[in-house]
């Protein structure tokens, strides 16, 4: 009886199937380290504890991106291991900062399937959840993911596509305990624009670019402990290409906009996301940020934004074409963020 496996397929999936997850994760101040030599990240928030404190968080939090690759990472080996391309995501919500000392899991639920017309792949919709060691929910999201069938011949599943909400309004956004901006240090923070500078269809084109490294992308992958083969294995594609992880795609896009966005804190939802075209190493990335909405809650803003990342020379044009993005826009990514008022 063989010891290893293959992963799951397609046909091997189930509405209503439950995972809970191997491989819960203790966070130390190398996740931090790492992610900052990784992304060009500089938001004031997770670079300092005294910055923090002033912000009423008893210290500095773990990136939120970070939190969501380590929690998404623990999926992997039994959702997409097997998986062609990670389509999207949609109602991610984070909960609770995650700190220095916690130890996260995750536990997951197919809420869809639908058999493409090859035959040879599906799509699975899953409903994932990370909890801390209190077994408090840090992050819940959904996200869709084509996987290959094992055999082509093996009956499709009923389709059941789930309902889900196109976006996350202000009122379904959970704030930190404690958190407050009465105290927030604007020189620190490395720019001066509140919520009350930017303007509904703003758009801020993040001018810097960083060039895509194999290196780099294959110490992430293995940092959040995602082992999809088309990450590792050349000889998953036709083209003999390692696929670049979309989560770091979303975290250099996102570094990127600090430039522009240096005061949008936090990020506490992502409404919607779409890896819209595959990055390779060599790939040089940009990002441009459109403002979608405004809110206030209680004395703490939330900002929206359509963040898109792309490839190649600055200012190309990224609008659709006969409802499709150019093959150089890589991630269309809907998301709230908070900031002072």
């Amino acid at each position: 009886m063989s010891k290893t496996r293959a992963g799951y397929f397609f046909e091997d999936y189930r509405l209503g199937q439950v995972f809970d997850h191997a491989t819960p994760r203790t966070l130390s101040g190398g996740e931090r380290a790492l992610y900052t030599a990784l992304y060009p990240a500089r938001f004031a928030l997770y670079s300092s504890d005294e910055f923090a404190r002033n912000c009423g968080l008893p210290q500095s939090p773990i990136e939120d991106l970070a939190a969501f690759h380590i929690v998404f990472g623990k999926t992997v080996p039994d959702i997409s291991l097997n998986a062609v391309a990670n389509l999207g995501y949609a109602e991610c919500r984070f909960l609770k900062p995650v700190y220095v000392g916690d130890t996260l899991a995750t536990r997951s639920e197919i809420i869809g399937l639908k058999q493409n017309s090859s035959g040879k792949t599906g799509v699975v919709w899953v409903r994932s959840t990370g909890v801390n060691q209190r077994g408090e929910a840090v992050l819940d999201y959904v996200r869709w993911v084509m996987v290959k069938k094992r055999d082509p011949d093996a009956p499709a599943p009923e389709t059941v596509i789930p309902t889900l909400k196109p976006t996350l309004g202000a009122s379904d956004l959970t704030l930190p305990e404690g958190l407050h901006f009465d105290a927030y240090d604007f020189a620190q923070a490395g720019e001066k624009h509140r919520l009350a500078d930017y303007e509904i269809g703003e758009v801020i084109d993040h001018v810097d670019g960083v060039t895509i490294e194999e290196a780099e992308h294959m110490i992430a992958t293995r940092l959040w402990q995602n082992t999809a083969k088309v990450h590792f294995d050349a000889s998953q594609r036709p083209d003999g290409k390692r696929l670049i992880y979309g989560g770091h795609v979303i975290s250099m896009a996102r570094a990127l906009s600090f430039n522009g966005l240096a005061n949008a804190q936090m990020v506490v939802a992502i409404n919607a996301g779409s890896h819209l075209n595959p990055c390779f190493s060599g790939d040089t990335l940009r990002a441009r940020s459109t403002v979608l909405e405004k809110a206030e809650i209680g004395e703490v803003g939330a900002i929206r934004i359509r963040l898109l990342a792309y490839t190649g020379e600055a200012g190309r044009a990224l609008e659709k074409q006969d409802g499709k993005y150019p093959p150089h826009v890589l991630l269309d990514l809907d998301y709230w963020a908070l900031m002072p008022a």
